[in-house]
């Protein structure tokens, strides 16, 4: 049994849930029947299709779902001027419709309704790229945002055992004053340390 994903959904994968949503609803399909295509087709489950096109993209095809309902219903009607031109012949009394007034009865959808939905398709596909620019700009920043972070707290460590050492430093130095102070007071006063510009430890006289 192949394994069902969990992964993020891709904008490809996006467009396919509504290219079969949509087929389905033309074809007077319902849209379980459509979310289990698609979910053989991606190796997801039937639930996370129905999910991903309730939560998501539902939403950018409108009006395509509008179009899609339409057609639904025209080519009902049609469907039912077929099965009326299927009946058995009227008696001589009725006169039969010409081919042409059957013709007019026909529905079709007009060019600027189709032009609206592929110029919209066109329209989201591009938002939909112009989001992903965004991410990854957005994850380029977090990175950054990351490695600032680290190097601070790498810095704030550094100077946090500075400030040890220094310490350290200043009790040896008391000590050792303390240790190797001579017997005369003169002396003790004029003794003293300090720290020269290279770090080591020198004595100095008053």
């Amino acid at each position: 049994m192949p394994l069902t994903r969990q992964d993020a959904w891709s904008q490809d994968e996006d467009l396919l849930l509504a290219e079969v949503v949509l087929r389905n609803i033309r074809e007077g399909g319902t849209q379980l029947k459509a979310f289990d295509e698609v979910g053989k087709q991606l190796s997801r489950t039937a639930a996370a299709c129905g999910f991903r096109w309730n939560s998501y993209v539902r939403k950018q095809y409108k009006s395509g779902i509008e179009l899609a309902k339409k057609q639904r219903k025209e080519a009902k009607k049609q469907a039912k001027t077929e099965e009326r031109a299927e009946v058995p012949a009227a008696p001589v009394s009725e006169v039969p419709k010409r081919p042409a007034e059957q013709k007019e009865q026909q529905p079709s959808i007009s060019i600027e309704a189709v032009k609206q939905y592929i110029d919209e398709l066109y329209e989201k596909a591009g938002n939909a790229n112009a989001q992903d620019m965004q991410k990854e700009k957005i994850r380029g920043l977090e990175k950054q945002i990351y490695y600032l972070a680290a190097e601070n707290e790498k810095l704030e460590t550094q100077l946090r055992s500075m400030e040890e050492d220094y310490r350290a430093l200043i009790d040896i130095m008391e000590r050792a004053k303390k240790r190797v102070a001579p017997k005369n007071e003169d002396q003790q006063q004029r003794m003293n340390f300090q720290v020269e510009g290279k770090g080591n430890l020198e004595k100095v006289e008053k």
